[in-house]
């Protein structure tokens, strides 16, 4: 589904539905859709008589770990069914600011974070997983149910899927979208990100969420670091291949590509990332593991029981490691416009695992801009995406590279 810029909310709304009453009983993307609720806000939005705001009559899925007003908050766990909150989160209401149409909720792994996975299914093949943990927001762009959709990544909840997939998924710079209204897993790490299809309408969320606006790209060639990660031999061959192909096809199109063949403290960083998600993760589910034991699923009083494996000393050598890596990796890569690196190890899995996040979480640790392109193709024709990423702060410049790269391969879509 493509919703122009404007036109009439309320026809973005019906074809939304139409698509999801079409499509969902085998996608399975949507925990609640409000219909009569989503129909209402396009209707008083059309009675103003046009175009109200940058996002004005655009559809938007909510990932369920993000509260929407008057709908449910679920987080997929029996320890909130029935439980509808009164007031958006901060993003949410954010976008509702935009003219934006809050359509429904998505589904989610438990908490964005472990326990009961989501039900969704990849829309290009219904046996394997669009990933996690933000799978029915994925799935649902990918599927052409809503042009725009909220994910979290605290791992790699936002980029993978958008791999799995094969549509634009994008991380901010830690920090600058408001978590408020939103459930808290590791407190360094939680990030608001979103899927879209297209990297005109990223760029127009961006400038709704207050991300600076990046000046002109200049006339020289784009300058892309190529990363393969230390992991590089976990990638399966379709994996291996569908990057290569992309770094020589950019190559190709003239981009200067520059082999990175390591970058400071990089190998640490997963370990690193793991001791601070387990610690601050135990701290966010140990009110529930204290008084709601019995509905908490079992893998969050592993967590919770976890504690007195990373101690205070552990935790304290993983962030201060973390911050000598970020100054450490924007001085590596002074002069290139971004960094090229796998999004995840190869096509989406069968199943309903999120899949694997190792080639996502160094990135969030290092609280980078990060988005994923869907530009490859694995077994099966299944989506494979890369990542570009830079330096934290260069959130829309790096989408101004992105949409560069795009549109010299041929391959810029129109706006959502």
């Amino acid at each position: 589904m493509v919703q122009s810029a404007y036109s009439s909310a309320t026809a973005n709304v019906h074809a939304a539905l139409r698509r999801i009453s079409a499509r969902d009983a085998r996608v399975r993307a949507w925990l609640h859709v409000d219909d009569v609720g989503a129909l209402a806000a396009a209707q008083a939005l059309d009675a103003q008589g046009g175009a109200n705001g940058p996002l004005a009559g655009v559809c938007v899925g909510v990932k369920d770990v993000i509260a929407v007003a008057g709908m449910p908050l679920t987080h997929n766990s029996p320890l909130f069914t029935g439980f509808v909150p009164s007031e958006d989160a901060g993003c949410v209401a954010t976008l509702r600011a935009a003219g934006a149409v809050i359509l429904g909720k998505t589904d989610t792994t438990e908490f964005a974070a472990a326990g009961r996975n989501a039900v969704s299914a990849n829309p290009h093949d219904f046996t394997r997983t669009p990933g996690g943990s933000s799978a029915g927001s994925a799935a649902a762009v990918a599927d052409g149910h809503v042009p725009l959709a909220l994910a979290t990544q605290t791992g790699g909840s936002t980029i993978r899927p958008a791999s799995f997939c094969g549509i634009h998924g994008f991380k901010p710079t830690w920090g600058l979208v408001s978590r408020e209204g939103v459930k808290m897993y590791a407190n360094s790490l939680d990030t608001v990100g979103w899927y879209t299809r297209d990297l005109d309408l990223c760029d127009r969320v961006c400038a709704v969420f207050g991300l600076a606006e990046a000046p002109p790209l200049g006339p020289q060639p784009l300058r892309i670091g190529v990363f393969r990660t230390p992991w590089w031999d976990e990638m399966t061959p379709g994996g291996k291949a569908a990057f290569d192909g992309v770094a020589a096809a950019m190559a190709g199109a003239g981009v200067v590509m520059v082999d990175i063949d390591a970058l400071p403290e990089f190998e640490h960083l997963n370990h690193d990332h793991r001791a601070i998600l387990f610690r601050e993760g135990a701290a966010a589910f140990l009110s529930l593991a204290r008084s709601r034991p019995d509905l908490l699923h079992a893998d969050f009083h592993l967590r919770v029981d976890a504690l007195a494996s990373y101690p205070d000393a552990r935790l304290r050598e993983a962030h201060d490691r973390a911050a000598a890596a970020r100054t450490g990796f924007e001085r590596a890569i002074t002069g290139l416009d971004a960094v090229l690196a796998p999004s995840a190890p190869g096509i989406a899995p069968r199943g309903r695992s999120p899949g694997e996040p190792k080639f996502n979480q160094p990135w969030t640790l290092l609280h980078a801009p990060v988005v994923n392109l869907p530009l490859a193709q694995g077994e099966g024709g299944m989506p494979i995406g890369v990542s570009l990423i830079a330096p934290r702060y260069a959130d829309r410049r790096l989408v101004a590279v992105a949409r560069e790269v795009e549109e010299r391969l041929g391959l810029a879509r129109p706006s959502a």
